[in-house]
């Protein structure tokens, strides 16, 4: 349960994200440490950020045939028990990257978790239709941080490749959106932009 609610399969596809950004950000190997904390700091901390979304989203995603079954929408791990765990692993992640990486990572880090836990879920999805274009940019933010943890300054090369990311994350939420229209229907969350007069709502 705790496994799910960091959304590994996601996780991982940041992963892969911050790798390329390692490797883009050296024309050398990648310092072993690096590879190693580097990946753990980032996954520990977006597996916090995507536990935050699971426990802000309990009841919401109770009432919709894909997330209906997740552990906090069950009841099989309480309120108090993923906010420790969100606690937890946040916390673990963001001082390995502080002490094991650089300061820079771990900051950005933290920007991230607080964009996508905290403005994208708490705010922008309950507010506007245009929250994926906007909260995109946090969800892209994986290649500066593999670009920085090898580097330590934020520089034109890691920039481009959060650019990529983002250009890619609305095309492929609203195909997702559209595709599971009915279901969305009904939930009180702005899901697409307005389109030939009709609101949409997830």
């Amino acid at each position: 349960d705790y496994l799910e609610m960091c959304k590994p399969k996601v996780v991982l596809l940041m992963l892969l994200c911050t790798l390329v950004g390692m490797f883009l950000a050296t024309s050398g190997m990648v310092p072993w440490n690096i590879l190693i904390f580097g990946n753990l700091g980032v996954a520990l901390v977006a597996g916090s950020a995507a536990a935050l979304n699971h426990l802000v989203d309990a009841s919401i995603d109770a009432k919709m045939a894909r997330t209906k079954n997740r552990p906090l929408a069950q009841g099989r791990v309480s309120n108090s028990q993923g906010a420790i765990f969100v606690g937890v692993t946040g916390i673990a992640g963001i001082a390995i990257l502080a002490i094991l990486i650089n300061p820079l990572t771990a900051w950005l880090n933290l920007a991230s978790w607080l964009g996508y836990g905290v403005v994208y879920t708490m705010y922008l999805k309950r507010a506007t239709p245009q929250n994926i274009v906007i909260g995109g940019l946090f969800g892209a933010a994986p290649p500066l941080f593999g670009w920085t943890a090898v580097t330590g300054t934020v520089d034109g090369g890691g920039l481009l490749l959060v650019l990529i990311i983002f250009a890619w994350t609305p095309p492929h939420f609203w195909a997702l959106a559209i595709d599971r229209m009915e279901e969305y229907k009904g939930v009180d969350i702005p899901m697409l932009p307005v389109t030939h007069g009709e609101q949409y709502t997830k």
